[in-house]
């Protein structure tokens, strides 16, 4: 068995960390980020991205193996950087849409600090914030479940600090949003037009959610194999011949037609706002999806069909 030599540089200070020997050829890079942390204990296998340039270098994946990497005279070099503290994306995930459940019923039953002493503890009459209350809390009672019970993670963990960044945004969202939709003075929108938004809120959820089951049954449990998104028999994966992320756009819908059962301004802001960061995401990962199946489907739009 050829056994491999690896230098292990650090990306910022340029400096020899430490030489590995015991590693063969065909291990792979998560087998040097476990060597690494057993020679180095307080350095998390999760807190470490390795690389062949200390700058600019693409993150080698955890499955790439030692005999596939170049060599300098026989040795292996790699840059290692340090992401600083891990959490798992799974628990990052699940703080972000309880958060949401926690805060938006809060102005719902008007609990005290919140609006003016005559209304604490007055639950809204109104039919269309209640409905309202029950969509907000079906979508992230969906996330919730879609978290634990269907998503299936290709990175086990992101930085600390998205954690605050995340929930700080949610939390929010749910405090402004929810705050207009329950004021006691709150007027609410004609009928037609809130029943509209109400049908249409209801199918981009299920749009959402049969897309995220579709995703998950394209990827083998305990696998990080891609594939190239196809529609299945369910006839709202049909969006996949026209967009590359049809859930993200499932979901701009969802939220407009929120935004449309409510008239509520801060929805519609929560709206936009996301759609920007999704549009984003999206072309990210159409790029992804092109550079890694040659033969993707050239028409398809990123997230909005015939458009982006």
């Amino acid at each position: 068995m050829t056994l491999a030599e690896i230098e292990i540089y650090d990306c910022r200070t340029l400096r020899m960390m430490l030489v590995l020997r015991s590693l063969p050829l065909t291990a792979t890079i998560l087998d040097v980020k476990f060597e690494i942390t057993r020679k180095k204990p307080g350095f998390a296998v999760e807190s470490q991205s390795l690389r062949l340039q200390s700058t600019g270098g693409k993150n080698l994946s955890d499955e790439c193996q030692l005999d596939t990497l170049p060599k300098i005279d026989g040795r292996i070099q790699l840059y290692v950087k340090d992401l600083g503290p891990q959490i798992q994306w799974k628990t990052v995930f699940l703080l972000e849409y309880i958060g949401p459940l926690i805060v938006y019923p809060m102005f719902f039953f008007r609990l005290p600090l919140i609006y003016e002493y005559q209304y604490v503890n007055q639950i809204p009459t109104s039919w269309v914030v209640r409905l309202a209350l029950g969509c907000w809390t079906l979508h992230y009672v969906k996330r919730v479940c879609e978290t634990l019970y269907v998503h299936r993670f290709s990175h086990s963990t992101m930085p600390l600090r998205n954690l605050f960044k995340n929930c700080a945004y949610y939390w929010g969202f749910a405090a402004f949003v929810g705050f207009h939709v329950n004021h006691p003075f709150y007027t609410e929108p004609k009928a037609a037009i809130a029943l509209i938004g109400l049908v249409g809120f209801l199918l981009a959820e299920l749009g959402n959610y049969s897309i995220h089951a579709a995703l998950s049954n394209l990827r083998p449990v305990g696998s990080k194999e891609r594939k190239i998104p196809m529609p299945t028999e369910n006839p709202f994966t049909l969006l996949f011949n026209l967009v590359s992320v049809p859930n993200y756009t499932y979901e701009i819908i969802a939220w407009f037609c929120f935004s449309m059962m409510t008239q509520c301004l801060p929805a519609l802001l929560f709206t936009i706002l996301g759609a920007i960061q999704m549009t984003i995401w999206a072309c990210a990962k159409q790029k992804a999806y092109k550079r890694e199946f040659p033969h993707y489907p050239a028409e398809r739009k990123a997230i909005i069909p015939f458009l982006i």
